[in-house]
């Protein structure tokens, strides 16, 4: 990472490096700060699956860019290690949002925990990630 993320602007400057999330799937970046991440997204039916329902992947992949995020945000480049799932509820709205929050911050590792809420209150998935720094 040639150029520190250091505020929104330079966030989304950055991040429009990552074609899948920004462009394929659509998700944008609304906040971003020391230990803290929100991106959104505008449902469509290419996020939809056979049944009519976000496809989990949706969930994955914003909870995976929220966290980073959220992790590059002033510390360099980070890398996920491990990252895990919770499916709760099936998103009813029409939009979709994901926030990081950091539980752990160590000299070269992070842990974060994610929240993908609908623009109605349900929590459809929550997802825990952590991270191995470099640089």
């Amino acid at each position: 990472m040639d150029q520190r993320v250091t505020d929104l602007e330079s966030a989304r400057e950055y991040f429009k490096g990552d074609v899948f999330a920004t462009e394929v799937t659509g998700i944008v970046i609304e906040e971003v700060r020391d230990g803290y991440a929100r991106v959104s997204l505008r449902v469509t039916d290419a996020h939809r699956n056979a049944e009519g329902r976000v496809m989990g992947a949706v969930y994955f992949t914003m909870g995976d860019f929220a966290f980073a995020c959220a992790a590059n945000y002033r510390k360099g480049i980070t890398y996920t290690t491990q990252s895990q799932i919770y499916f709760l509820a099936p998103a009813e709205g029409e939009t979709l949002f994901a926030e990081a929050r950091r539980i752990r911050d160590g000299k070269q590792s992070c842990v974060y925990e994610i929240s993908i809420i609908d623009d109605r209150g349900t929590e459809a998935a929550r997802m825990t990630a952590s991270g191995l720094r470099r640089g």
